[in-house]
């Protein structure tokens, strides 16, 4: 994303990229601890102030990044996702959703 103010020209830093994995057992009994989030079929607007990682009990999502160049990435039931701080994003649940979630 570039700025420009009169004869200053910057870059804003680009978020990082969302990351999709299989968690391990370990990660899985940690995620297990963490506050519940559940959401309906839906379309939204987002925007991470702070990183979150969560872990998708189950659902079917698609996120389209509005700030890097990353692809639409798809997730589901089973996988542990990490969104970096300074995403704008938009959110499709094609299936109900239901993870557990933490910030920072």
């Amino acid at each position: 994303i570039i700025f420009s103010c009169s004869a200053l020209t910057f870059l804003a830093p680009m978020p990082g990229k969302i990351e999709i994995k299989t968690p391990s057992e370990s990660e899985i009994a940690t995620a297990k601890g963490w506050p519940i989030w559940e959401k309906e079929v839906s379309e939204f607007p987002w925007q991470y102030d702070e990183q979150e990682t969560c872990y998708l009990l189950a659902g079917d999502v698609e996120v389209i990044s509005l700030n890097s160049n990353q692809a639409p990435v798809w997730f589901g039931a089973g996988q542990m996702v990490t969104f970096p701080a300074g995403l704008k994003c938009k959110w499709r649940v094609i299936a109900p959703v239901r993870k557990h979630y933490k910030f920072g």
